[in-house]
């Protein structure tokens, strides 16, 4: 399969978020005081592990993952508290969601993985 190289930019953009998140979920199972929290995002940087996954068999990149968020994320969690950061997380889980939309009229194996990210939303929106 041909992957212009528009897609393939959005395809790598992609790729990298989800290898960000999983350092970022792994850093805030770590800070969470709250075990239902620390567990929910355990499986959350599982799954988005998972998908990095889907995204590395199209693009054939391998990627390193970024520790900003994995960094700033624990000290904001210390500095706001859940009831102001996790809307945030939420936020971005339903934006990844909705930028994968147009990727995923190309590449059907991205369409779990656009609906796992509104899922994603959700279950972070649940903790509070």
């Amino acid at each position: 399969m041909h992957i212009s190289k528009e897609d393939m930019k959005i395809l790598l953009k992609s790729q990298q978020g989800e290898l960000d998140v999983v350092l970022m979920y792994k850093a805030l199972a770590d800070v969470v005081k709250d075990k239902e929290d620390r567990e929910t995002f355990k499986k959350l940087a599982a799954e988005e592990g998972h998908h990095a996954a889907v995204f590395h068999k199209l693009t054939q990149v391998n990627l390193k993952p970024k520790k900003k968020l994995a960094i700033i994320m624990p000290m904001l969690y210390k500095i706001l508290g859940k009831k102001r950061l996790y809307p945030k997380i939420a936020e971005g889980e339903y934006k990844a969601g909705q930028n994968y939309g147009p990727v995923a009229e190309k590449f059907p194996e991205i369409e779990s993985v656009k609906n796992d990210e509104i899922r994603h939303g959700d279950m972070v929106k649940g903790l509070l």
